[in-house]
């Protein structure tokens, strides 16, 4: 099989080389095109050394085309992988602390929240320009995987007004199938599970092993759990209350509901230190920020090592890989899919990115008529809609007044800050992520000359419930195998370890 496969943001190696290794584990690949482009000349030539030693090592002959030039990369694709972030790690940190001074306490930003919001302005801007490119040079009818996020509000962009076929792709429900296989000591692929929502706020709505139902032992297996008692007390405490499992870790989804953050002296009792993921303030920035600067520290020493093998024992869980193969050899996958809901969940909006079950093949990808969520599960994720909703529409049009509204409906936000406060919150976010923001000129114009002239409103200067500085690259070395994991891992969060809190 001869087709051109194209990674934009290609020098983000957690995800880059993973990716690649999956995708050319599949036999008939060998002979695929692959395209790399990035706006960071030092991480692209690095990234793409690594992997072209990658498939030398593997015996391939593919030369991968690495270039700084988007629609080069992508003229003639039939597949776009996107796992861009835009704005960085600088603006990454933003969306973090300025939210931060407002009382505002994220353990990732990047889904929901204040950070979610403004990583999905950013966002859409550009993956609209990305769009452009691939309706202008690509494959027609070619397939976008996203698995840039925020992803159900990028995936709607580019479904509803990118022009482009879109699919959005995460590993959460793949993580929660793992946990809930270990608390009832099973095999995961013994146990078959359906889970629907919207992403990283997706439902296990139903488990069973050997066609008996385990959906509701499920909270009492979790509180007996050593481990998940202390590291998940957020999800337990979801699915005491609302009876079922959500797919996200502690820390996400403790930010994308309005009850267990908003007080700074009370965090502590739902989070636990061990790792990142179960609850650290700002968790993700600190271990992205700690990946990316061992990355360069320590890259001469990851082109001596073993390359990563190719095949199906090494072959990772991410969709991607599995979609392609379905598309291009008949072979059937199925997997959670984040897609427009046309009617697949019933009881969420049909205009709406759900993630949900789906099949791929020859035919295209399916998604299955899940049918109404839970009440409570559906009133959940139909608060997360509505901000994701305004925060989409205010990208498109660069409206200030919308983006102020998707703040105020966020759970978390308005549960923290008041409308004023709000309101200068957006102002500081628009003024120090001006250059990423090209569609809010006008907007960010009149936010300085309220900064300047009007009163400030005191903040409260939060420093987190619980912050940690990055590891210096000296403190990095007292461990280099963590800090390798670490940098090439694109789930950062296997490892959830319970810790003092």
């Amino acid at each position: 099989m001869s087709f051109k496969v194209a990674f934009i943001g290609a020098g983000s190696i957690g995800f880059t080389r993973t990716l690649l290794r999956d995708l050319l584990s599949v036999p008939e690949f060998k002979g695929i095109e692959i395209a790399f482009t990035d706006i960071n000349a030092e991480n692209l030539k690095m990234v793409t050394a690594l992997c072209q030693r990658d498939l030398k090592g593997n015996g391939l002959n593919i030369e991968i085309k690495a270039t700084l030039d988007r629609r080069e990369a992508l003229t003639n694709a039939r597949y776009i992988f996107s796992v861009v972030r835009i704005g960085g790690l600088e603006a990454f940190e933003q969306d973090i602390s300025i939210p931060l001074n407002y009382g505002i306490d994220q353990c990732v930003g990047d889904t929901l929240s204040a950070g979610g919001i403004m990583y999905g302005q950013r966002g859409i801007q550009e993956m609209l320009a990305i769009c452009k490119d691939i309706r202008d040079v690509a494959e027609p009818n070619c397939l976008l995987l996203n698995y840039a996020n925020p992803m159900a509000m990028l995936t709607w962009a580019c479904q509803t007004y990118g022009g482009v076929n879109t699919v959005g792709l995460c590993h959460g429900v793949q993580g929660g199938h793992r946990q809930i296989a270990t608390v009832f000591d099973l095999d995961k692929k013994d146990v078959d599970i359906v889970c629907a929502g919207i992403n990283h706020q997706t439902w296990y709505v139903q488990i069973k092993h050997e066609g008996k139902d385990l959906t509701t032992s499920l909270l009492g297996a979790f509180e007996q759990h050593p481990e998940y008692q202390h590291t998940e007390k957020v999800r337990i405490d979801m699915l005491k209350r609302f009876g079922y499992y959500s797919t996200e870790s502690n820390g996400h989804l403790s930010e994308y509901v309005p009850w267990y953050r908003k007080r700074s002296d009370e965090i502590i009792d739902w989070i636990d230190l061990g790792s990142w993921i179960n609850g650290e303030t700002g968790g993700y920035l600190r271990v992205c920020t700690e990946g990316r600067n061992w990355f360069k520290e320590d890259f001469p020493n990851w082109m001596k090592e073993p390359v990563l093998e190719y095949g199906n024992d090494q072959r990772g869980e991410e969709h991607g890989s599995y979609i392609i193969e379905a598309l291009e050899t008949g072979r059937i996958y199925r997997g959670h899919f984040n897609r427009m809901n046309n009617g697949v969940i019933t009881n969420l909006p049909d205009d709406c990115v759900i993630e949900a079950p789906g099949y791929v093949d020859r035919n295209g990808i399916n998604m299955t008529i899940v049918g109404d969520l839970p009440l409570g599960c559906a009133a959940v994720c139909s608060a997360s809609v509505q901000v994701q909703r305004l925060a989409v529409k205010a990208a498109i049009t660069g409206d200030d007044q919308l983006l102020r509204q998707a703040f105020m409906m966020d759970p978390l936000t308005g549960a923290v800050c008041t409308p004023p406060e709000i309101w200068q919150l957006v102002d500081d976010l628009l003024i120090a992520q001006e250059r990423w923001l090209p569609q809010y000129e006008k907007s960010i114009v009149a936010a300085k000359q309220r900064q300047q002239t009007e009163p400030r409103i005191q903040t409260k200067g939060s420093t987190g419930a619980a912050r940690f500085t990055p590891k210096t690259i000296e403190e990095l070395m007292l461990n280099r195998g963590e800090a390798v994991r670490n940098a090439q891992a694109a789930d950062k969060a296997v490892d959830r370890s319970s810790g003092t809190t």
